[in-house]
């Protein structure tokens, strides 16, 4: 992880100021980083041991967060692991780019991995996490809408 960590750190430098203070805002918030984890033990498991592992486990990190910046925006939630979320700190309209601008950077990092199944995979699971986002959104006031 602490090399993970260290990708992370290296990616989100840009030389917009603004987007590498609010991405190490929200990274710095700490968390369990669950997904790179699970994504290092797959690897692991499978045997693989190249350097990608490390890259493409920066990039469901990168794809997380910023799902986490445009979900506090859409919740106008305030707090998030006991602290001013990001919007709260640096407004919406910086939380949904610096979001943004994580996606593309995951794209491009994905690039990196030079695997068009691995950047079809990641890509669909972006899809289907933005479409989620989407139907949370148009039924979040219907109280008739079951589990199913």
């Amino acid at each position: 992880m602490a090399e993970v960590d260290r990708v992370i750190a290296q990616r989100l430098d840009s030389g917009v100021p603004l987007v590498g203070e609010v991405a190490r805002y929200i990274i710095s918030a700490g968390g369990k980083r669950l997904r790179p984890v699970l994504l290092l033990l797959t690897c692991g498991a499978l045997g693989y041991t190249g350097k990608q592992r490390h890259n493409l486990a920066a990039v469901v990190e990168f794809i997380h967060t910023a799902t986490l910046l445009h979900d506090d925006v859409v919740d106008e939630s305030t707090l998030r692991r006991g602290r001013p979320t990001a919007n709260e700190s640096f407004g919406n309209p910086a939380s949904v780019l610096v979001g943004d601008f994580l996606y593309s950077r995951a794209f491009q990092m994905m690039v990196d991995a030079e695997s068009m199944r691995v950047m079809q995979t990641l890509a669909d699971a972006t899809n289907v996490i933005a479409e989620g986002e989407v139907l949370q959104l148009m039924n979040m006031h219907d109280a008739s809408l079951d589990e199913e």
